[in-house]
């Protein structure tokens, strides 16, 4: 698709009412969550946590594998932002579910203190250091963030070939947070579900038309 009909695609989607209102109040919410994480991850990495016995990362040396994973993951925002390019949709669907998934991390990183794993060899991605100000975090652990974003990735893709790429991309990404000793095998575990859980509800809103006459107000 060329530049001027990707331009009239989102031309003719601005033009709907509905649409337009769920780009522009799911843009300014989902950024208003977002840019709180500063604060709350620097107020969670000052309390103790809990260390837990982990016989995965036990039976795994932990090596620097940080170019790989944010190679994968930044490769991953990419695709999906060439694909919302064409599809808007695809990018009000993101933005939404961001949303839950975000302030779901909140409650279960709060919810759930722990120690960062033994063997942990912190992570360095300047793109990402806006959301966490700057500093080293090693405590928002439960559930993790990174297979969050690339399960939210794969569900929001709809082409089967990109799906694949996402799957893959995922499982890959799991490993080698294992590898590096960023996250416990269950914060990996857990991700996938909750983050299935708060899409679901989010393409339920968005359908839902007591949700759609709310922003066509």
């Amino acid at each position: 698709m060329s530049v001027t009909a990707i331009k009239n695609v989102w031309s003719n989607t601005w033009k709907q009412t509905l649409k337009r209102r769920q780009i522009i109040v799911g843009t300014v919410i989902m950024l208003s969550v977002v840019f709180t994480m500063p604060l709350f991850f620097g107020h969670i990495e000052k309390r103790q946590g809990t260390l837990i016995n982990d016989p995965v990362l036990a039976a795994v040396p932990p090596h620097n594998v940080s170019v790989a994973i944010f190679a994968i993951i930044w490769g991953m925002v990419l695709l999906t932002m060439i694909r919302a390019a064409h599809k808007p949709q695809i990018y009000i669907i993101y933005c939404w579910a961001l949303i839950p998934i975000t302030i779901a991390r909140f409650i279960a990183i709060s919810i759930v203190p722990l120690e960062h794993p033994i063997g942990l060899i912190p992570l360095t991605d300047p793109l990402t250091g806006v959301f966490y100000g700057q500093a080293l975090i090693t405590k928002d652990l439960f559930f993790s963030g990174h297979i969050a974003t690339l399960t939210l990735i794969f569900l929001c893709l709809q082409k089967r070939n990109d799906k694949i790429i996402g799957f893959f991309a995922t499982i890959i990404v799991a490993g080698l947070l294992v590898v590096q000793h960023i996250h416990y095998t269950i914060d990996i575990l857990a991700s996938p579900g909750i983050v299935y859980i708060c899409y679901r509800l989010t393409r339920r809103f968005l359908d839902d038309d007591a949700a759609q006459k709310i922003l066509t107000v």
